[in-house]
């Protein structure tokens, strides 16, 4: 496995490329094990969590395997042209996914505010926990979006508003259909994206434990900018 050693730290999007570009080619095949974490990191000349991340982000795009203890195991090769069926979907449907996007901001600034003043000690607990399971997460892709979407909705029924929670629920089941795969790699699995939206989650908590609205509803709409502004790039 010839590799590039990177002259850029904690680029971990350059490992996935080399790795892709090399499943892609056939240099790697289905069955094939890839080095260890550290031999891999020592062949880049980066660290190991820069390595994981990008193991993660082939591991979202379904070419990889990754087994405890057993390594990483090439699983799919794909076509140079390859592109997620999810991506050319949302970008066919680009003004649904903007409109999607925006009603969610709408309400889910307003549900941070309304949970501030209504939320119980029942629901602080499960979002506090939410909260330290997602520290504990990052750059798990699987684990860090199950956290996410269990932290909104927990937020959501704090409210203890049936409507909204119907509502919150039929427009992220779609707006979930469109572009989970890329959430996954751009969001989760990248370590240091993980850690920042794991800072935003804590904002958002202590403001409704604080049952300060305001602050609930600016940290939430900051939140939800610095999502968009990832997802928007593959619009």
């Amino acid at each position: 496995m010839q590799v590039t050693k990177l002259t850029k730290r904690n680029h971990y999007e350059e490992i996935t490329a080399q790795i892709k570009r090399m499943i892609v080619n056939g240099e790697l095949k289905v069955g094939d094990k890839l080095p260890s974490t550290k031999e891999m990191s020592e062949r880049f000349g980066v660290g190991r969590s820069t390595t994981r991340e990008a193991l993660s982000a082939l591991k979202a795009m379904g070419l990889i395997d990754i087994r405890q203890g057993g390594g990483c195991t090439v699983i799919s090769t794909l076509p140079s042209e390859f592109e997620l069926p999810e991506l050319q979907s949302l970008r066919m449907n680009r003004q649904t996914l903007l409109e999607l996007l925006e009603a969610r901001q709408s309400f889910e600034v307003s549900n941070a505010a309304i949970a501030s003043s209504k939320r119980t000690e029942e629901d602080l607990a499960v979002l506090k926990e939410l909260v330290v399971q997602m520290k504990s997460a990052a750059g798990n892709d699987l684990e860090g979006e199950r956290t996410d979407l269990l932290f909104h909705l927990t937020l959501v029924k704090a409210t203890h508003n049936t409507i909204l929670v119907q509502l919150f629920e039929t427009v992220m089941n779609q707006v979930e259909t469109a572009i989970r795969e890329i959430r996954r790699v751009e969001l989760y699995a990248n370590r240091s994206v993980a850690e920042q939206l794991y800072e935003e989650h804590l904002a958002i908590f202590k403001a409704v434990e604080a049952q300060d609205a305001e602050a609930a509803s600016l940290s939430m709409r900051q939140h939800l900018h610095h999502v968009e502004s990832i997802l928007m790039k593959y619009v």
